[in-house]
């Protein structure tokens, strides 16, 4: 029996709806996370096979001046998980990086978080890999999907009130259906070995910005809304956005034995979902 964590979120849905009866779900009504004592005795009372922890704090802008609950909930909440649970997936993101690369960013390479969210992840990342048994951390990115608020439902809802949208075209990545992700997810929790920890990268195959992103969206939808390219600067967030933070995912392949769709086709399965 699995655990899955933050199963009302867009990972967490997607995985309920794979997994079934095959786990036992939870969110913050059922258990606080950051709640050291209440996740040990939680876990002290229910043993799992696997954790698979998609619950994060996200709100990436609101973050920067809610430091100390993305603290709790990115930082703190894995560790506990790690410490009580011993047996970890954990997901994390590709905010961990500075997104100055002009290449795929490995596992190997350096992070360097340039954001509240990102900082407080990577210290989530650092703390399952110290603390669990056994730890796959996945990073991933963009992710969107039916459920939730995220990038395709926003510029499905604006393209069909708007004729033209502004969107940014400098940002750089890849745009992940978290279907995908969560069927991955499945056929890597077998092959996971005893005592194993590593890290991985996980998204969509393809790399696009946001502008080609949003244009291709209105193309399946079929909206006539125009999309408009624009710098970042002409767009300011709270939170400063890596630009480059496409993620080299060779070795979950290879690893996993795993073939991973094209971001173009997980939005076309995405969109007939809707």
């Amino acid at each position: 029996m699995f655990l899955v964590t933050g199963y009302k979120g867009q990972l967490g849905t997607a995985l309920q709806t794979m997994l079934n009866d095959q786990a036992v779900y939870i969110d913050r009504d059922e258990l606080d996370l950051t709640d050291e004592s209440a996740v040990k005795k939680y876990l002290a009372s229910n043993t799992f096979d696997m954790i698979i922890n998609c619950a994060a704090y996200t709100a990436v802008d609101r973050a920067e001046q809610d430091i100390d609950n993305a603290h709790k909930v990115n930082t703190l909440a894995p560790l506990y998980l790690a410490k009580y649970g011993r047996r970890i997936i954990h997901i994390c993101t590709d905010y961990v990086f500075d997104g100055t690369n002009h290449k795929p960013y490995t596992e190997e390479d350096p992070t360097n978080p340039i954001s509240v969210y990102g900082k407080t992840k990577r210290e989530g990342e650092i703390n399952v890999l110290q603390e669990a048994d056994t730890a796959i951390i996945i990073r991933t990115a963009w992710l969107y999907s039916p459920h939730g608020g995220n990038f395709v439902k926003t510029m499905r809802k604006l393209g069909a009130d708007r004729q033209s949208l502004n969107v940014v075209a400098d940002q750089i990545g890849s745009p992940t259906n978290a279907y995908d992700l969560s069927a991955a997810i499945i056929k890597i929790l077998p092959q996971i070995t005893t005592a194993e920890k590593a890290i991985f990268h996980y998204t969509n195959e393809g790399v696009c910005s946001w502008y080609d992103f949003a244009t291709e969206i209105m193309q399946q939808s079929k909206l006539p809304c125009k999309i408009l390219p624009i710098a970042s600067k002409d767009y300011p967030t709270a939170a400063q956005r890596p630009y480059y933070s496409v993620l080299d995912k060779t070795k979950i392949k290879q690893r996993f034995a795993l073939t991973i769709p094209h971001w173009k086709e997980g939005l076309t399965r995405c969109l007939k979902q809707f």
